[in-house]
């Protein structure tokens, strides 16, 4: 088992930036990649962005090339999710992800929901206008 436990969320302006941390504990070993998504109200869950533990190769919805950057600490067993020029629309829980498949342990990392295992409780983030 993978726990994932996610914060930096909050409240802030449009144009703003916050920086979202996911902390892997337990079978850490296991995991080959990290994935955030995130929930809008009334909206189906997206994927944000992702990261191969081995290799750092990533991966991004099309809406945040640019403002978002996700890295790792491998040491930590951390990954983050660096959000910048925030919009309104960013507004969701954003939710941190991991994969066991040995498949994403090379190439790409995963893009779908069904390819995680594990999922953390979650972190909201508001952006007023």
């Amino acid at each position: 088992q993978v726990q994932l436990v996610e914060s930096g969320g909050g409240l802030v302006q449009a144009g703003g930036s916050l920086r979202l941390s996911c902390a892997a504990s337990g079978r850490t070993f296991s995991s080959s990649a990290m994935g955030w998504f995130r929930q809008a109200p009334g909206k189906e869950l997206e994927f944000v962005a992702a990261i191969r533990w081995s290799g750092g190769n990533t991966a991004y919805a099309d809406f945040v090339k640019g403002r978002f950057t996700i890295s790792r600490d491998n040491a930590k067993n951390t990954v983050y999710l660096q959000t910048n020029s925030l919009k309104p629309e960013d507004t969701a829980v954003y939710y941190c992800a991991a994969t066991s498949d040995l498949f994403f342990r090379f190439g790409a990392p995963p893009l779908k929901r069904h390819e995680y295992d594990y999922w953390g409780q979650g972190t909201q983030v508001t952006v007023s206008s």
